[in-house]
């Protein structure tokens, strides 16, 4: 096991592999490793620090009490990303099911990464769209970026080939049977963040018949 003051330091907050080489040589003697790939191999194989992707780690922190984050490592493991879709539904309690995948958006191509935290998936999106509706939420006393509730629901929307786009009375059927969306939540969404991923222009008629479907149940 690492010294616990590696602990203490670096928490559940990935780090690259050079960096982690480091931090560790500063509590432990004869810090410098002829074989820096090798340390970590042995580290990671003892179940002290756990690999995300190439060169970017997590300590395992959980006798100590900062057990992995999943939602915090998704925005070191391919940036930039906010969670998003499916996952951030789930989290905001809009959809019934736990979701095992950390969904994302990103502006870089698609991906997909599985790690002994799970499965994060990565989907791409228009620079000009990205930003819209996006905020910073404390998930396991850190700050990562989530998209909001409509957002999330807009995102879900573009990503899924399969969405109803010319009759509303579809699109609700879609979002209660396919989703399993709180329709009553879904009548308090700000439309405003709706008409602005709208407006950049995929599934705009989609996402108006979105904002037209809300706007008409409230009346």
């Amino acid at each position: 096991m690492l010294p616990i003051e590696i602990y203490q330091s670096l928490r559940n907050v990935p780090i690259a592999a050079p960096a982690l080489i480091a931090e560790i040589g500063r509590y432990t003697p004869n810090g410098n490793y002829k074989s820096p790939a090798a340390k970590l191999s042995a580290l990671e194989k003892q179940g002290d620090i756990i690999r995300l992707k190439r060169g970017l780690y997590v300590l395992n922190c959980t006798a100590y009490g900062y057990p992995p984050s999943a939602p915090i490592c998704a925005q070191h493991i391919y940036g930039p990303s906010y969670l998003s879709m499916q996952w951030a539904l789930s989290y905001y309690g809009l959809i019934p099911e736990k979701t095992y995948v950390y969904t994302a958006v990103t502006t870089k191509r698609t991906r997909l990464f599985d790690t002994p935290l799970g499965r994060f998936s990565y989907h791409q999106v228009a620079s000009d769209y990205y930003p819209i509706g996006i905020a910073m939420q404390t998930i396991d006393n850190w700050r990562c970026l989530v998209a909001s509730p409509e957002k999330a629901l807009a995102d879900a929307i573009l990503m899924d080939m399969y969405v109803p786009y010319n009759s509303r009375k579809a699109l609700a059927a879609y979002l209660e049977e396919d989703l399993r969306m709180d329709m009553d939540a879904l009548m308090r969404m700000d439309t405003s963040i709706l008409q602005a991923c709208a407006q950049c222009g995929r599934k705009q008629q989609t996402l108006t018949n979105l904002i037209h479907l809300i706007n008409h149940d409230r009346l």
